[in-house]
């Protein structure tokens, strides 16, 4: 299988992921929308909703840095700049969904 295929498959495996997904936090978003600190604490300390945010934030980072990638292809010529811009692209988002999941998993 040629690299754009998986890359093209990933793209729609990961968004179809997130349908799910996004539906699942914007639910709870508004459950929790006018709640104070602590409820919005006790939110996400619980078990179901600190791992279900964990796969939202790893996958919605995969899934962005994926299409920001794809642009980076059609509209950066230079290819050391391009493959310098990926490279920036995939450590940033491991590095802040890492930071956000060790965040959330330290808040209790």
């Amino acid at each position: 299988m040629h690299v754009s295929t998986k890359k093209w498959l990933f793209i729609k495996y990961s968004s179809l992921t997130l349908i799910p997904l996004m539906i699942w936090f914007i639910v709870n978003l508004v459950a929790i929308y006018d709640s104070d600190y602590i409820e919005v604490v006790n939110f996400f300390t619980k078990q179901p909703s600190k791992i279900l945010f964990s796969i939202f934030i790893v996958v919605s980072y995969f899934f962005s840095a994926l299409t920001i990638s794809e642009i980076f292809e059609d509209y950066i010529k230079n290819e050391k700049i391009k493959n310098v811009a990926k490279q920036m692209l995939n450590i940033f988002a491991i590095i802040i969904s890492l930071l956000t999941i060790i965040g959330i998993f330290n808040l209790s």
